[in-house]
C-alpha cells in the first residue's frame, strides 16, 4: 500500500473539496438512516392506533426518565369501558439506574395522574393522553405523580411520589453516572425536545383522519429527506470526480515530465510502449480506485456505521451479535486483496506487452506482409493475449467470490441477531416493541448490504496499488545528471576534445567505446567512418550528453561538458539522425520544433535550404499540411528533408548528421549535400556516413573499429596508411 498512498500527495492539495465530499457523504448516510428510523412511528401510528403526538410523548418519557409506559387503546382492553382505558398509563418497564428508578417507579405501576394532571378531589379520572403529555412536556425539576400499585394481597392501592426530571441538575449530578451516560442523557433530552417541538405544529385530535394525516406528514418528511440526501449525493459524486481527475491529471504530468527527463539509458532496458502504458492505462486504474474511495468506499461504510449506530440506540445487544462477524469479513478481504494485487500486477505487465506488440506490428505491417509473417504475428499476439486472459480470469474469480461470501456472512450474522431477538421477545414482551424490532432488522439488513457493496473496494485498491508501483517507478527514476552549480556553456569558439573516453551501455557486458582521444577544431567538419557496430553513433551521442562516459572527459573550449547545464550545451547542437523523427503536427511546426518563435519566412528559408520547399509549396495546405502519425502521407526522402530543415533553422554551433542522407534518392542527395555544405560552413560538424561524396569533403576523417579510433586524417592520407579505410572505400563508400 506504500505506493498507492503516494497518490494522496496529489489529492491533499484539494482539501476544501475533500471536506465537501466527506460532509456530503455523512449527510447522505445520516439521512438514509433517518429515513429508515421513520418507519417506527409510521408503524406504531398505522398498526397500533397511536397518534403521532402520543408516540413522540411516549418516547420522550423513555428518553427523559428511562420510563417505558403504555397507553392502552380500545382494541386491547375488550370488556372494559373507554373511561377505564383512558384513565391511566401502564408502566411496562423502568430502565436500570434511571431517574424513574431513582424516584421509586416500578414495572406494572399504573400512573393515574402527574403534574397538572393529578386526579381532582371529586375523583374524576384524567385521560391517559393528558397524563402522558404532561409527563413528556414538563420542564419542572420535580413532578408529583399519583399511581396505583399492586400490594401483597394483589389489590391496587393508591400511592404518591415525586419524579425527578432531567432539569433537576442537583439531583442528576448526585447520581453515580459516568461521562458517557451523562452525555447520552443530554443528547436524548435534546432529541426529545426537538421532536416535541416539531409535532407541536400538527393537530392533536386522536381520530382516524388525524392518524392518516400523521402518516402523510411522515411520508412528506421522508420525501424531503430523500431530496436533500440525493442533492448531497450529487455533490459528493461530482466533487469527488473533480478531485480524482485533477489529481490524476497532475500525476500524469509528473510521470510524463520525468519520462522525458530520464537518461537515454533508461530506455535501453525499458520498452517505450511500457512507459506509455504506465502513464495512460495504469494512471486510469489508479483514478478509478481514488474515485471509489471518495465515493462508494466513503459512503457505504458511513451508511453501515450510521445504520449500526441507530440500531445500537434501539438495542445494543442484538447489534453487538451482528457485529461479531466483522473480524471474519476483514480477514477475508485481506486474503482476497493479496490475490488481487498479484494478479493485477501480472495483468498490467501483460497489457503493456500487448501494446508493444500491437505497436510494432502495425508500424511494420508492410514488412509483415511482404515476408508472409501474418501467422507468426497471430501466434505471438495469441500468446500474449492468453497470458492476459489468464490474469484477468484470476481477477474475475476473486471478484466473483468476494460478494457471495460476504452475503453469506451477513445472512449468518443477521440470522443470529433475529433468532436471539425472537427468543428474547418471546420471554419478555417488554424487551422491544414490534415496530422497533422490525426497524432494527431493517437497519441491520441495510448495514449488511452496505458492507456487501464495499466487498470490491479492497480488491480495487489492491489493483490500484499494483498500478501505482509501476507509475511511481517512472516518477522515481533519476533525471539526467546535472551538477549543482552547473555553469552556462559559452558559444563554441576553439575546439571539442575527447580525452581517454570509455563508455559502456547500461547492462552491456563490454565497452562500446574504449580510450577515445580526439580533438576537433571549431568550424571543422569531421566524418566518422567504420564498420557497423564500431561505435560511430555512440561517439556522436556523447556530445549532447545523451550518455555520460564511464571514464574520461569531453571538453568544449576547455570546459568539461559535465560541468555545464544541459540546456546551454544542447542549445548549441543540432542533430539529424538516421531514424526519421517527425511529430503529428503541421509541416511548419515540425520545422520550427527546435526554434520556438520562428517566423513563417524563416521556416520557408530553412525548407528551401534543404530543398523541402519544392514539394511543400505545391501541397493544397502548404506548410500547414498535417504530417500524420509516423510521417504517413510523405515519402522517407521528403520527411528527411523536413528534418534537415529543422536542424538548419536552429542555426546551431555544432551539427551532427548521423546517416542524414540515407533515406534520400540520388537527385535529392546532391541538392541536400550542397545545402549541408553551405550550412556546415563556419560550423563544427560531425558526419556519420557511408557515401563517398560526403566523406571525401570532410576536413578530418576519423576511422573507428571495435570502439577505438584506429586512424584519422584526410582521404588521400588514409588511403595510403589505413587498410580498414581502404577496405571501406572499396566496398561501402564507393558502392554506397
Amino acid at each position: 500500500m506504500k505506493s498507492f498512498k503516494r497518490i494522496f500527495k496529489y489529492v491533499w492539495p484539494q482539501w476544501p473539496r475533500i471536506i465537501i465530499v466527506v460532509v456530503s457523504a455523512m449527510v447522505v448516510s445520516a439521512l438514509l438512516s433517518l429515513s429508515f428510523m421513520t418507519l417506527i412511528p409510521m408503524l406504531d401510528v398505522m398498526l397500533g392506533g397511536e397518534g403521532l403526538h402520543g408516540w413522540v410523548e411516549r418516547k420522550s418519557c423513555g428518553w427523559k426518565y428511562g420510563l417505558d409506559v403504555f397507553a392502552p387503546d380500545t382494541t386491547q382492553v375488550v370488556g372494559e369501558t373507554t373511561l377505564d382505558v383512558a384513565g391511566y398509563l401502564v408502566v411496562k418497564g423502568v430502565a436500570e439506574d434511571s431517574l424513574a428508578e431513582a424516584s421509586g417507579l416500578e414495572a406494572e405501576d399504573r400512573i393515574v395522574g402527574a403534574g397538572d394532571s393529578l386526579i381532582p378531589q371529586d375523583g374524576e379520572k384524567v385521560p391517559c393522553y393528558k397524563i402522558l403529555r404532561d409527563l413528556a412536556a414538563t420542564t419542572e425539576t420535580n413532578v408529583s405523580v399519583r399511581l396505583r400499585r399492586l400490594n401483597e394481597q394483589g389489590t391496587l392501592q393508591d400511592e404518591a411520589l415525586v419524579l425527578r426530571t432531567p432539569y433537576n441538575r442537583d439531583f442528576v449530578d448526585s447520581l453515580k453516572w459516568g461521562e458517557v451516560r451523562r452525555l447520552k442523557c443530554s443528547a436524548r433530552l435534546a432529541i426529545a425536545e426537538r421532536m416535541q417541538w416539531l409535532v407541536s405544529f400538527l393537530p392533536r385530535q386522536d381520530t382516524q383522519a388525524d392518524r392518516t394525516k400523521a402518516v402523510l406528514y411522515i411520508i412528506l418528511a421522508v420525501g424531503v429527506i430523500t431530496v436533500i440526501r440525493c442533492l448531497a449525493k450529487f455533490y459528493q459524486d461530482y466533487i469527488a470526480q473533480k478531485v480524482v481527475q485533477v489529481a490524476i491529471n497532475h500525476l500524469r504530468e509528473d510521470a510524463f515530465g520525468r519520462a522525458v527527463d530520464v537518461p537515454m539509458g533508461f530506455f535501453a532496458n525499458e520498452r517505450p510502449s511500457d512507459t506509455v502504458s504506465r502513464i495512460v492505462r495504469d494512471t486510469t486504474v489508479m483514478g478509478r480506485a481514488i474515485k471509489m474511495m471518495l465515493g462508494k468506499a466513503l459512503r457505504e461504510p458511513l451508511n453501515a456505521l450510521f445504520m449500526l449506530g441507530f440500531a445500537t440506540v434501539l438495542n445494543w445487544q442484538l447489534t453487538l451479535i451482528f457485529v461479531c462477524a466483522a473480524p471474519l469479513v476483514v480477514g477475508l478481504l485481506a486474503v482476497f486483496g493479496k490475490k488481487m494485487k498479484r494478479a493485477t500486477r501480472k495483468s498490467l505487465v501483460a497489457s503493456s506487452m500487448m501494446l508493444a506488440r500491437l505497436q510494432e506490428t502495425m508500424s511494420g505491417l508492410k514488412i509483415v506482409k511482404v515476408y508472409n509473417r501474418q501467422q507468426y504475428e497471430r501466434d505471438a499476439f495469441k500468446k500474449i493475449n492468453d497470458s492476459l486472459l489468464k490474469q484477468l480470469l484470476k481477477i474475475s474469480k476473486v471478484d466473483a467470490a468476494t460478494t457471495p461470501i460476504l452475503e453469506v456472512l451477513g445472512m449468518l450474522a443477521g440470522s443470529a441477531a433475529l433468532i436471539v431477538g425472537v427468543y428474547w421477545i418471546a420471554q419478555d414482551r417488554s424487551f422491544m416493541e414490534g415496530s422497533e424490532f422490525l426497524a432494527l432488522l431493517l437497519l441491520l439488513g441495510v448495514a449488511a448490504e452496505a458492507v456487501r457493496k464495499t466487498s470490491d473496494i479492497w480488491n480495487r485498491i489492491q489493483e490500484a496499488n499494483a498500478a501505482a508501483e509501476r507509475v511511481f517507478a517512472v516518477v522515481d527514476e533519476p533525471v539526467e545528471n546535472e551538477k549543482a552549480g552547473a555553469i552556462e556553456l559559452p558559444p563554441l569558439k576553439q575546439k571539442i576534445e575527447f580525452q581517454d573516453v570509455t563508455f559502456t551501455y547500461p547492462g552491456a557486458g563490454r565497452p562500446v567505446l574504449s580510450d577515445i582521444n580526439l580533438v576537433v577544431q571549431a568550424g571543422h567538419n569531421v566524418a566518422i567512418v567504420g564498420p557497423n557496430g564500431s561505435g560511430k553513433t555512440t561517439l556522436a551521442n556523447l556530445i549532447p550528453r545523451f550518455y555520460d562516459p564511464d571514464k574520461g572527459r569531453i571538453l568544449i573550449d576547455g570546459t568539461d561538458i559535465s560541468d555545464v547545464t544541459l540546456s546551454s550545451l544542447r542549445g548549441q547542437i543540432g542533430m539529424v539522425s538516421q531514424n526519421i523523427v517527425t511529430f503529428n503536427d503541421t509541416i511548419a511546426a515540425n520545422i520550427a520544433y527546435g526554434r520556438a518563435g520562428a517566423t513563417r519566412q524563416q521556416i520557408i528559408e530553412a525548407a528551401r535550404s534543404s530543398f523541402a520547399d519544392e514539394f511543400i509549396a505545391p501541397l493544397p495546405n502548404g506548410y500547414d499540411t498535417l504530417i500524420g502519425e509516423y510521417g504517413a502521407g510523405l515519402s522517407g526522402g521528403q520527411l528527411q528533408r523536413i528534418v534537415i530543415a529543422r536542424a538548419i533553422l536552429k542555426n546551431p554551433a555544432i551539427l551532427i548528421f548521423d546517416e542524414a542522407t540515407s533515406q534520400v534518392d540520388a537527385d535529392s542527395e546532391a541538392k541536400i549535400h550542397k545545402a549541408i555544405e553551405q550550412t556546415m560552413r563556419h560550423r563544427t560538424s560531425f558526419i556519420i556516413a557511408h557515401r563517398f561524396s560526403t566523406v571525401i569533403s570532410a576536413d578530418v576523417i576519423v576511422v573507428m573499429d571495435q570502439g577505438r579510433i584506429i586512424a584519422q586524417g584526410q582521404h588521400d592520407e588514409l588511403m595510403q596508411t589505413c587498410p580498414l579505410y581502404q577496405s571501406l572505400y572499396e566496398t561501402q563508400l564507393v558502392k554506397a
